[in-house]
């Protein structure tokens, strides 16, 4: 005989999940991209012996240009994203009209994999039958992996990521603030945004859960090779 479950059981335990994993990508992305363009920017034009108001207007200019360019791309994905869940909605709704029964033995393919008998499965699938709705949510959760996107999902993508952008690309451009000159400026540069990296690194770490110290290393270790590789690049072009 089942048992019959206690739902009341819900209100006396709260599960600690980690729920907002697309924001912390927009964030890592923006000011993973913020610290590192302007950075080798500004390096690269205190190599050519320019003014510390020449690269900081430089600098300002490609932080503007990069916030706006990263948060389009950011709401084009979205918006991608989003297309493809309405497609594959429309789709999934049509076959489930036009095959049912198919449809239905998807379903009952779906449990299977997860040890469930056919005495099991089948009240559930002719319950999910019975209700198009969850059906339908089923079928796009279970076979096609795919979540309903929230709807402000590309709004908010693309406003992260640029103030994220604009926050981590005005990290390396700060020293050229004060330092009138621009090679005494761009050691400060190096200085600031390894710390910048270090702290960007252990919170990245802290909120999705893995090593704070180990993910801080890492970041300011990738930052750190990133910024010298795009550094290195813009020294052979002026060379």
């Amino acid at each position: 005989m089942a048992r019959e479950l206690d739902k009341s059981l819900l209100n006396h335990h709260k599960e600690k999940h980690f729920t907002a994993g697309e924001i912390v990508r927009d964030i890592i992305i923006g000011v993973s991209d913020g610290l590192t363009v302007p950075f080798a920017l500004a390096a690269g034009l205190s190599g050519a012996n320019a003014s510390s108001a020449v690269i900081l207007t430089a600098g300002v200019a490609e932080v503007a240009a990069g916030a706006i360019s990263m948060g389009l791309g950011g709401y084009l994905a979205a918006k991608s994203e989003a297309d493809h869940y309405m497609r594959e909605l429309k789709r999934e709704q049509e076959e489930i009209i036009a095959v049912p029964d198919t449809e239905a033995a998807e379903v009952a393919e779906i449990l299977s994999e997860y040890g469930i008998q056919p005495h099991e499965y089948t009240p559930v699938v002719n319950a999910l039958r019975k209700n198009p709705k969850a059906w339908l949510d089923f079928m796009m959760k279970f076979e096609l992996g795919l979540e309903k996107p929230d709807p402000k999902r590309a709004l908010q993508s693309a406003l992260t990521i640029a103030i994220a952008y604009i926050v981590g690309g005005l990290v390396p451009l700060f020293p050229y603030i004060f330092i009138p000159t621009a090679k005494k400026a761009v050691a400060a540069s190096v200085v600031l945004t390894l710390m910048a990296l270090l702290i960007f690194g252990y919170a990245k770490g802290h909120f999705t859960g893995n090593k704070p110290f180990r993910s801080a290393i890492q970041t300011a270790f990738i930052g750190a090779v990133a910024s010298a590789a795009a550094f290195g690049m813009a020294k052979a072009v002026q060379g």
